[in-house]
């Protein structure tokens, strides 16, 4: 079990970063290959789904990465 939590809050590490290189790579007009769909739907859903992709990361991280004491 304690497995899944150690991969689960570093799954939610690496979505809080491609978030955050999604975000500044856009204002360059660069972006992430495996991210590059998200302005396929126009610019305001694509900051939120970069947005949600560094919160759902960050949750993930707090909920399952740090060690329990």
């Amino acid at each position: 079990m304690e497995n899944i939590k150690s991969k689960l809050g570093n799954a939610g590490v690496l979505l809080a970063a491609m978030g955050i290189i999604s975000i500044v790579l856009s204002i360059f007009n660069y972006n992430i290959r495996l991210l590059a769909w998200v302005d396929a739907w126009g610019s305001t859903m694509g900051w939120s789904i970069r947005i949600l992709l560094i919160l759902g990361g960050g949750a993930l991280f707090f909920l399952f990465g740090r060690n329990e004491e």
